[in-house]
């Protein structure tokens, strides 16, 4: 009846305005709410502590080298906690740039001459108020690479002048062709396998301060271009030794995880109009020999190599670009020591594509893979604006090279 369906309507609101109240004041009346809070945070704290929070994986032959890095190197050995609202791949990797701060650095640039009539665009932090190295000429210098489209702006450089800084070491950053404000005077800009530009910078650094302990880090696609010039050289270069952070190892098996549909949403659209924008400026210089309308078509990384980089150097076809870019075929040769710190949630540089048992043959070489982390977040801390596990591995790293390298360099 009209009044029966009334009055259960009635009563139904009613019965609902009861039992929420009853929720409510059973809820933070008598605790139980509470007890749901403190159980769930309990719960999460267990899985956080088990199966988060890990000490890395530290992967090396040579008994030396792994003594050396416990002794003066130990973060390597430390359990990482990982932010711990944060600790997913991905997650890290998308916040980091947002979260982390920009230490104020003052940079003397300047630009040398290619042999091919092009130029590059060196940053320099000379840290003229060194109290440990006041002697510019025997300062122990870092050369820092940056990402694929990165430069001497970008957060992580900052911070590892920062912490260069902190204990009086000089700092040059080596910005890639045409993407630090410069003009390209070629229609060449770069790429992962070719070493000729890195070649001619660490020359050049090294011929300015002959007498300095050098060193290199490389992140991202810096450090794959770093690797690829140490496979290259072996033991004959000036640099001491080198650290590599989120490298991606195997060129193939990085573009097909960055094209995974949610991948391709999050990063892979988004890092090719960075490489489109980065070019854009030079399009005049660069379509004396590209169709440059169909480089700005690609939606993919694997496009635009496919378009623009391999064709900039000269390869038959992408996949021979790819598989002369990826140091995973180049680490055996490697001369001097070599420290590479990558996560295995890394959708930039999967964890099965990562060589361990390459690395197993090189006493040079020293992996550390964390299980967290992403690509260069690393963030820890309840709020990581500051100092990131990558950082904190980089200073320890740099500064047990330049004032105990000698104890592993005649290894």
């Amino acid at each position: 009846r009209p009044s029966g369906a009334m009055d259960w309507k009635v009563l139904t609101r009613e019965l609902s305005l009861y039992l929420e109240s009853q929720v409510r004041v059973g809820l933070f009346g008598s605790g139980v709410g509470l007890s749901l809070v403190l159980g769930f945070g309990v719960a999460y704290a267990c899985y956080y502590l088990n199966s988060i929070a890990k000490k890395p994986q530290l992967v090396a032959s040579n008994d030396r080298f792994c003594r050396f890095l416990e002794e003066y190197c130990p973060v390597v050995t430390e359990t990482y906690y990982p932010t711990i609202w944060c600790w997913e791949g991905r997650v890290q990797t998308l916040l980091r740039p947002f979260i982390t701060s920009r230490p104020q650095v003052q940079y003397r640039n300047e630009l040398i001459k290619t042999a091919d009539g092009g130029q590059i665009s060196l940053d320099w932090f000379d840290n003229n108020d060194s109290l440990y190295y006041p002697d510019a000429s025997t300062r122990p210098t870092v050369l820092l690479l940056p990402g694929l489209t990165g430069t001497s702006k970008e957060s992580y450089i900052l911070h590892m002048i920062h912490q260069s800084e902190t204990l009086g070491y000089r700092c040059v950053v080596f910005n890639n062709r045409g993407i630090a404000g410069e003009d390209l005077l070629t229609p060449r800009t770069y790429c992962a396998a070719n070493t000729e530009d890195l070649e001619a910078v660490i020359h050049h650094v090294h011929s300015l301060h002959p007498s300095a302990p050098f060193m290199a880090a490389g992140v991202s696609m810096g450090g794959m271009l770093l690797l690829n010039y140490l496979g290259k050289t072996g033991r004959d270069t000036p640099l001491m030794a080198a650290a590599i952070f989120s490298a991606g190892w195997n060129v193939f098996e990085s573009v097909e995880s960055l094209e995974k549909p949610l991948n391709w949403l999050l990063f892979n659209y988004y890092l090719t109009t960075c490489l489109q924008s980065s070019i854009s400026r030079h399009r005049q210089m660069l379509e004396k020999l590209f169709d440059m309308d169909l480089v700005m078509k690609a939606r993919t990384v694997r496009e635009f190599d496919k378009q623009f980089t391999s064709v900039m150097f000269g390869y038959r076809s992408i996949d021979d670009y790819y598989e002369d870019a990826s140091p995973c075929r180049k680490l055996k040769s490697v001369g001097i020591p070599v420290l590479c710190l990558n996560s295995v949630d890394d959708v930039f540089s999967p964890g099965h594509a990562i060589p361990v048992e390459t690395a197993k043959q090189n006493a040079n070489v020293a992996l550390v893979l964390t299980s967290c982390g992403g690509h260069i977040g690393f963030l820890e801390g309840i709020w990581p604006r500051k100092c990131t596990y990558m950082d904190r591995v980089f200073k320890q790293f740099v500064q047990a090279m330049f004032e105990h390298g000698n104890k592993i360099l005649s290894m």
